[in-house]
């Protein structure tokens, strides 16, 4: 058994927010359990053995367990080679008089046992889905790109978010659980079960912002700087969004050089709760001028929340109805983001604006020029790249697309 307790401070937050705290493991050893016990403040939690990355939880648990055969969600099981592990501490919120802790961490030769998972629920009937204008070849699929499930801070199992979001019509999910990836091996078999398509994510998250990164790309590692993200995902497949930018204290507020921005931006997010207010627009169009693509994402954790899977629903517009589909969708920027599933909608087909459902809204083109809609389903000339939009008379935005 390997104990430290201590005492950490506010300077030490600032000096450095993440902590790795050693412990040896013996060979021979077959399980490690990690407790966590604190006053006050919050401080999250993860691991690292010798051959990397082993786990995240951050702040939604105070203890896990790894072994060969199986581990707490937010951490992989896998092999315990011997070796000097680490008990990652992020320092997240220290009050001015610091705060107590004391990191037990036990190692056994016998495996985790594994504890008895419920059976998924039955698959659900889904919605018809919805008749959107496509070219031939293509179709507009229906979902989120931002949810959390057990393996992080949400209350859900993999299975029980899939037949979530098949019973409220979604053709896709993007699973992005924060700072780990343990939950996608669970993703296919959920997926099969619901009948939905589960594309692999994380959300890379920091005290000073959050983005995600689409793709089975690998664990990303959230220490480096964020332009590092971004070249990592790219390099492995994936795509990295800038998420909620202008959300409390998840706000966007790290570095990142003009050149390495990602033209994805999670614009649309529950947190945009009065959709009249301009500044999430403005953001945008400082941040890539003329080329951020637009997506939304619910960020669901918990059925008991105000928010809702699939509020917004991000359509793309794709060549296949699997995640690489959906991957090659985003990275065209064949976005559309609606208020919901059913909600108006405004999609753009190459030089063709249509606003589905939308009687009585404002097209608002990138320069400022408005039109009003009048029917159910109108098409305007599009005027290149840029932010296009569907208004209220009061100004409340309703649908956008890229």
């Amino acid at each position: 058994m390997t104990v430290h307790r201590g005492r950490w401070t506010l300077e030490d937050r600032l000096e450095r927010g993440l902590r790795e705290l050693p412990f040896d493991v013996p060979p021979g050893t077959a399980s490690i359990t990690v407790e966590l016990a604190f006053e006050g403040g919050v401080i999250d939690l993860g691991c690292h053995g010798p051959a990397g990355f082993r786990g995240w939880s951050g702040g939604a648990r105070r203890a896990y367990t790894i072994g060969p055969g199986w581990a707490t969600p937010g951490y992989l099981p896998g092999e315990i080679e011997p070796g000097t592990w680490h008990v990652w501490l992020g320092l997240h919120r220290i009050p001015p008089d610091g705060v107590p802790y004391e990191v037990t961490v036990t190692t056994s030769a016998s495996p985790a046992r594994a504890p008895d998972v419920p059976a998924p629920p039955p698959a659900p009937d889904r919605p018809p889905r919805r008749d959107l204008p496509a070219p031939a070849g293509l179709r507009w699929l229906a979902g989120d790109l931002h949810s959390h499930t057990v393996h992080s801070d949400g209350t859900l199992t993999v299975h029980e978010l899939a037949c979530l979001a098949a019973s409220r019509g979604l053709d896709y999910l993007a699973v992005t659980d924060h700072n780990t990836v343990s939950h996608h091996p669970r993703l296919p078999d959920a997926a099969a079960h619901a009948g939905v398509t589960l594309l692999p994510g994380q959300e890379v998250t920091t005290d000073l912002g959050h983005a995600n990164v689409f793709g089975d790309t690998g664990w990303v590692d959230f220490r480096r700087p964020s332009a590092d993200w971004a070249a990592f995902a790219a390099a492995n497949g994936g795509l990295m969004s800038i998420n909620h930018p202008l959300s409390g204290d998840c706000a966007w507020r790290r570095p990142l050089p003009p050149e390495h921005r990602p033209p994805f931006v999670e614009i649309w997010h529950p947190s945009w709760w009065d959709r009249r207010w301009g500044a999430p627009l403005s953001w945008t169009d400082l941040w890539l001028p003329g080329g951020a693509v637009p997506l939304g994402g619910s960020d669901f954790h918990d059925p008991g929340q105000f928010k809702n899977l699939g509020e917004p629903t991000t359509w793309v517009l794709a060549d296949a109805d699997d995640g690489d589909g959906v991957l090659r969708a985003l990275a065209a920027g064949r976005t559309s983001v609606s208020a919901d599933r059913d909600a108006p909608v405004l999609l753009r087909l190459d030089d063709e604006l249509i606003a589905v459902g939308a009687d009585g809204t404002v097209l608002v083109r990138p320069d400022g020029r408005r039109a009003a809609v009048r029917g159910d389903r109108v098409r305007f000339p599009a005027d290149g790249p840029g932010l296009h939009r569907l208004e209220s008379h009061e100004n409340e935005v309703i649908a956008l697309c890229g």
